[in-house]
């Protein structure tokens, strides 16, 4: 679904994505994680083509997305903060993204009416938390029913409540068979949610791995613990 060939991103003498090549099939939830400044919001917003790479190709669908806007539709973007106008309320946010998007299928309602949003669409969004601003994030996400969702930290500033309903969402939309690609910092909310894990280090790709693939190899129950068993390994084989 989406093939991203060879790429590499240089911001000044900076090289922030190092020949990275990685592929993204349906059905799949991938957990992209790694430390900050590893490359991961680089190569995201490379997919979604806010950033051009240096060099290097990426498909969806078999078709390059360079100079394309139109495969935009189908993906779903989440990111780690979310900024909107201050002047507008929640509900002209909603409705000016209808527009944008001139939605005419069926929205995607669950998490709108599982955060009760209704009740609040009055409320201009400079008057709102962090974790509500992150409800609205998601419900855009996840509104217009797209075949992949890009979701940058999703769960960062949810009430533990909300970041539950998010991540049964998450699961229900994989059994779809649609595409998630999900960053995060928080190892332990990735149980049952992920299939897939990469982990990223200086903008190279150090390790791609199934989820059932990690556990056997590193004998652990928890994806948390099987990854630091893996970067500890590593660790110590840079030190000979």
């Amino acid at each position: 679904m989406i093939e991203i060939q060879n790429i590499s991103k240089k911001f000044g003498k900076q090289e922030v994505l190092q020949d990275i090549n990685l592929t993204f099939s349906k059905g799949e939830c991938i957990a992209l994680i790694g430390p900050n400044g590893c490359g991961k919001t680089t190569l995201i917003k490379s997919i979604l083509g806010m950033v051009i790479p240096t060099k290097g190709t990426i498909l969806y669908n078999h078709k390059s997305v360079l100079g394309e806007f139109k495969y935009r539709e189908e993906i779903g973007y989440m990111p780690q903060i979310g900024r909107y106008p201050d002047y507008l309320t929640i509900g002209q946010i909603i409705e000016m993204m209808k527009t944008i998007r001139n939605a005419k299928e069926d929205l995607d309602m669950d998490l709108f009416n599982a955060f009760e949003i209704e009740k609040i669409l009055h409320k201009p969004m400079r008057t709102l938390s962090g974790g509500t601003t992150q409800k609205v994030s998601a419900i855009l996400a996840f509104l217009f029913n797209p075949q992949v969702l890009i979701l940058d930290e999703p769960t960062a500033g949810l009430d533990p409540l909300a970041s539950e309903i998010l991540k049964e969402k998450i699961i229900k939309e994989k059994e779809k068979g649609k595409l998630i690609l999900i960053t995060s910092h928080l190892l332990s909310e990735l149980d049952d949610m992920i299939t897939q894990i990469i982990f990223m280090q200086d903008g190279k790709v150090h390790f791609h791995q199934t989820i059932d693939a990690l556990m056997q190899s590193t004998q652990e129950q928890k994806i948390s613990k099987a990854i630091a068993k893996i970067l500890k390994s590593k660790s110590h084989e840079s030190n000979y």
